[in-house]
């Protein structure tokens, strides 16, 4: 079993800064790719960025330019630095992992989510 556990949510001002991080663990045999997803009140679930295995990265075009994804692949730590962030950002962020466990099953791993708010 693969668990995900997000962390670094928090209260801050628009334009402030926010790193989130979000780390792996369980029965891992590889992960293939990572993202983060956000979910705001009312509205669907969205991605906001992703990583594959290889180091591409997508952005959602609503942050693109103000956040930066990263992995710390020996700890199988996902990070998510976010800059300048608005009021519209405000939602629990989700972490998102695939790949294939010890018994090599393949998976989908959420985690519970953490909540970020911008507001002054």
């Amino acid at each position: 079993q693969v668990q995900l556990v997000e962390s670094g949510g928090g209260l801050v001002q628009p334009g402030g800064s926010l790193t989130l991080y979000c780390e792996a663990s369980g029965s891992i045999f590889t992960i293939n790719g990572m993202g983060w997803y956000r979910q705001a009140p009312g509205k669907e679930r969205e991605l906001v960025a992703s990583l594959n295995s290889g180091g591409a990265t997508n952005y959602a075009d609503s942050v693109k330019g103000r956040c930066t994804i990263s992995r710390d692949n020996a700890m199988n730590i996902l990070y998510l630095q976010m800059n300048s962030l608005k009021p519209g950002d405000t939602a629990v962020y989700y972490c998102n992992a695939k790949g294939y466990s010890s018994d090599l099953r393949p998976f989908d791993a959420w985690g519970q989510g953490t909540q970020v708010t911008v507001s002054s």
